[in-house]
């Protein structure tokens, strides 16, 4: 393993609950996850070599995991395929808090990509500067769209 890829072990390493904690928020299927986390880091290689340390390398993974799960969500509604029904769900749990969880969790979901990274990174308690900075927003911006998709939220029906 040469230099570069040693470097890029490392950085994927101490940075994976965060690329996974963004392809979590656009699927809750454990294979749907998988696929987009690997394809995150796909992307995060391809472009690796060419970071330029101008944002923190955290920022820029986060820029670049939403981007790869924001095209695939799109792709993916696109295409529309009608998932097989399974007889047993592996994520399901009966207590309140996950309950809660699962609530938010749908109600995020049926956001806008654009919106559901905002939402995640803000849940990610991000500093309003760093998730415009990864968006490509103001921090005026940020909080104005946080106050209306709070909004939304509060707004949804299960």
């Amino acid at each position: 393993m040469n230099e570069l890829e040693s470097k890029f072990a490392q950085t994927i390493k101490q940075n994976k609950s965060t690329i996974y904690t963004v392809c979590y928020m656009f699927s809750k299927d454990a294979d749907e996850v998988s696929d987009l986390f690997q394809e995150a880091v796909i992307n995060l290689w391809r472009g690796f070599e060419g970071f330029e340390n101008r944002s923190d390398i955290k920022t820029w993974i986060y820029r670049v995991a939403l981007n790869t799960c924001i095209s695939l969500d799109r792709k993916k509604r696109r295409s529309a395929t009608e998932p097989l029904p399974m007889n047993i769900n592996l994520f399901e749990d009966r207590d309140e808090d996950t309950r809660q969880v699962d609530m938010l969790h749908k109600r995020i979901s049926r956001l806008q990509p654009f919106d559901r990274a905002i939402v995640l990174l803000w849940l990610e308690n991000m500093p309003y500067e760093e998730i415009g900075q990864v968006v490509g927003i103001s921090t005026t911006a940020v909080s104005t769209r946080l106050y209306r998709i709070k909004e939304q939220l509060k707004k949804m029906n299960d």
